[in-house]
This record gives structure tokens, C-alpha cells and sequence, in this order.
């Protein structure tokens, strides 16, 4: 009788198990089920004051783009991937300055893009495909799980201020380095980053975009890294970039979408925006360049003797 009970009971975690990985693999199950579950010390309310917290600091330390045409739309293509996503929190999306295609996310919904990655993207689906990568690592809540088993394993040396965010000069990783963010807030393992490629490409599907623009925006940054070692964007840092990589997103396209009639590729309303930032981009260069010829002039000459003589 016992070891019948103990059999129901493995047959009925089984199911449970199957039943949660089905609802994983089924795009159509998008925002009823728990992609974020696991061992977390941070509640959301926290992860969320926390990530305001750090945004606050990179927004201190970044050029953040002041074109509200530039900005709004960024803002409108990652708010509708939200919308189809597992997310649980309200998302901001800003576009900041930098020639490296870069984008991260912070705890709490916070996501930075580097003009750089809109230059390197050609087509929306492809600027989808990255956003929807790093949304996917929030709704999954990638980073405060990272975090927590630091802080589990450290925790005899790490200060709390430093994990509450107050030593925000302390310790740093990846893009947010540069803008002095904790490492266990971005640090994400391979295993992390396979599950974002997996549920990004799901959330891109779902918002309507060709999933192979995810192939698109791969092939181009393993293209970059290729060219330019270190110069690719580091949203991968910890995954890199490479033909398995690739072939294993191929392979669950075609596993886990439906074929669909009509994907989202590209439109007139990205192809405007894009060419007004690489046209404003243009003329602050040309603008600084002349600027420095300027400077130049007004320096005063000076003769050599021995040229003179």
C-alpha cells in the first residue's frame, strides 16, 4: 500500500513536471505560466525599488537620447513584446549613447539600448528579437536568482550595502560595468542565457514578428565578433555567440511556432527612425570634426629655429 502511494505520488510530480515544460514549449500559454519561479530571496516589489535603484545610476552616468521620435519608438516595440510576455512587472525602455549594438536589462523591468545595436539591426524584427532576449531575462527573473545564490554563497563576506545597492562602485560585470552595477545582478549563466534565447524567441513570435529575425540579429553580431573580436555586442557575453547557438534556435522554430501567413519583417516607421538616428549621428560627428579643425586654427603657430635658419 505504501509503495503504491509513493508510486501515485512520483506519477503525479511526473505530470507536474511534464505539464509545466508543455506549458513552457506552448507560445499559446504566454502569460499564465511561472517562468520565474525558483529560489529567490528578492520579492518583486524589491526586485523592482532595486532596479529603479541602479536605472537611477546608469541614467546618471549615460548620454540617454533626447529625441522623443528616436525614444518613443524604442519604447512602443519593446512595450508591445511586453505585452506578449510572461513579465510581471512595468517595463522602461531608454536609448542611450554608444556605438557598441549593446542592450541590457536591470531587476525590476529596466532595459538600456545602445544606439550601436539599432545601426547593426536592419530590420524591427531584429531589434525585437534582442529586446525580447533581455525581456525574457527579467520575466524569468534571471538576475535576482543570480543574486541570490551569491549572496547564499558569499554571504560571510558580501556587506548587505553592497547587495542592497548601496556600494554601487563596488563590484562590476558586462555593460552595466561601466555605470558601476553589482556583478550578481548581471551575470547570467549559459543556462540562462539558452532559456532567454528560448522564451525570447517565443515572445517574438507572439508579438506578431518573423522568430527568424532572431537568426538575423545572431548571425550579424557572430558575423561582428568574427571581424572585430570583443567588439560584438556583449548581451551574450556569458553565451557566446556561435553556429550550435544558432542552429538550436533554427531547430526550435520549427518545433515549437505554428507556421503563420504573415510575420512583421520590417516597416516604413522603423526604417524612418533608424535613418533619422544614423543621420543625426552623422552630423554630430561632422559637427565635431569641424569643430576640432576650428580649434586647430586658433591654436597659435609656432617656428622651429633650426627651420627657419
Amino acid at each position: 500500500m505504501r509503495f503504491l502511494s509513493a508510486s501515485v505520488c512520483l506519477l503525479t510530480l511526473t505530470t507536474a513536471v511534464l505539464f509545466a515544460q508543455n506549458k513552457k514549449d506552448d507560445p499559446a500559454q504566454i502569460g499564465s505560466r511561472d517562468v520565474g519561479k525558483g529560489i529567490n530571496i528578492y520579492s518583486i516589489e524589491r526586485e523592482m525599488a532595486l532596479g529603479k535603484q541602479l536605472a537611477q545610476e546608469v541614467q546618471r552616468q549615460a548620454k540617454v537620447v533626447d529625441d522623443p521620435l528616436i525614444s518613443e519608438f524604442v519604447n512602443r516595440v519593446g512595450q508591445n513584446l511586453v505585452r506578449n510576455s510572461d513579465a510581471k512587472v512595468p517595463f522602461t525602455f531608454q536609448l542611450i549613447e554608444g556605438d557598441s549594438p549593446n542592450a541590457f536589462a536591470l531587476p525590476g523591468g529596466y532595459i538600456f539600448v545602445y544606439t550601436g545595436l539599432i545601426k547593426v539591426a536592419d530590420e524591427e524584427d531584429e531589434l525585437a528579437a534582442a529586446l525580447a532576449h533581455e525581456i525574457a531575462h527579467v520575466a524569468a527573473r534571471h538576475m535576482t536568482k543570480q543574486a541570490t545564490k551569491s549572496e547564499i554563497v558569499n554571504i560571510a563576506s558580501i556587506p548587505a550595502s553592497v547587495i542592497l545597492g548601496g556600494g554601487l562602485a563596488g563590484i562590476t560585470a558586462r555593460q552595466g560595468a561601466n555605470f558601476g552595477i553589482p556583478a550578481a545582478f548581471l551575470h547570467f549563466t549559459r543556462k540562462d542565457e539558452a532559456e532567454a534565447d528560448y522564451l525570447g524567441l517565443q515572445y517574438l513570435y507572439a508579438a506578431g514578428y518573423d522568430p527568424n529575425g532572431a537568426i538575423s540579429i545572431f548571425e550579424k553580431l557572430e558575423s561582428l565578433q568574427r571581424k572585430k573580436p570583443g567588439a560584438a555586442a556583449r548581451i551574450f557575453s556569458t553565451h557566446p555567440m556561435d553556429a550550435d547557438r544558432i542552429q538550436k534556435t533554427e531547430s526550435e522554430i520549427n518545433r515549437i511556432l505554428p507556421a503563420r501567413d504573415e510575420y512583421v519583417i520590417n516597416t516604413s516607421e522603423y526604417r524612418d527612425m533608424r535613418e533619422r538616428l544614423i543621420t543625426r549621428d552623422m552630423r554630430k560627428k561632422s559637427s565635431s570634426a569641424n569643430q576640432g579643425r576650428e580649434d586647430d586654427q586658433d591654436r597659435p603657430t609656432i617656428r622651429r629655429r633650426d627651420l627657419i635658419e
